[in-house]
């Protein structure tokens, strides 16, 4: 009972639409008429300026840890609880991408997923974010970065794992990177198709 309600509290807790209620209270409107109709960073920043969408940013991740922290605190140690934790951060992802609020239209998981993995996989998703900002710095598209950093973690939770400098019993860890990136690269397939075309916004 109490690791169904761990999961179901992750999913609220990922829910919570920071980027569609900063932009109603500060400027107005359903950031989702906006660019690619997310409630991420992204799209806030196109709405509503930079401060907002890194302040979106920040809280859309640090939901996403505080999902992990609380799933830990409340089941305790061990591999059995960690695939319940694991669980925890997978509801917050599918909370924020599919919220309840807002008739399950959300954001892309990008950024609640960085904050289960920092809290999860420190090491491996800080490879994985610097392959993001090397992405984006040399081609200026955040939809190709936020794909291939998906792509890159599952990889280096592995790779980590197998060098004995990340879990050494990485099941949980590494089935939930490969879910996340399946899903964070499901919810870029708009963003993909434009690519292809040569039609995706740059970062500016």
């Amino acid at each position: 009972m109490l690791h169904a309600a761990v999961v179901s509290l992750a999913y609220l807790l990922g829910s919570i639409p920071f980027g569609y209620l900063l932009v109603r209270l500060l400027v107005g409107g359903d950031v989702r008429e906006t660019g690619s109709g997310g409630t991420g960073a992204t799209n806030v920043t196109r709405r509503a300026g930079k401060g907002v969408g890194i302040l979106t940013l920040l809280l859309d991740l640090l939901k996403g840890t505080a999902a992990v922290l609380a799933a830990r605190a409340l089941l305790g140690p061990g591999e059995g609880a960690l695939w319940w934790v694991c669980a925890a951060g997978a509801a917050a992802v599918i909370g924020h991408v599919f919220p309840v609020w807002l008739r399950f239209r959300g954001g892309k998981g990008v950024a609640t997923g960085l904050g289960v993995f920092l809290a999860l996989a420190p090491i491996a998703t800080l490879c994985a974010a610097l392959v993001f900002v090397t992405v984006v710095w040399l081609w200026r598209y955040v939809s190709l970065g936020s794909v291939v950093a998906a792509a890159v973690l599952p990889l280096a939770v592995w790779s980590l794992s197998a060098l004995g400098v990340g879990d050494r019993a990485p099941g949980p860890l590494l089935m939930l990177s490969i879910l996340g990136a399946a899903l964070i690269i499901f919810m870029h397939r708009a963003n993909i198709g434009r690519l292809r075309r040569g039609e995706e916004s740059k970062f500016k």
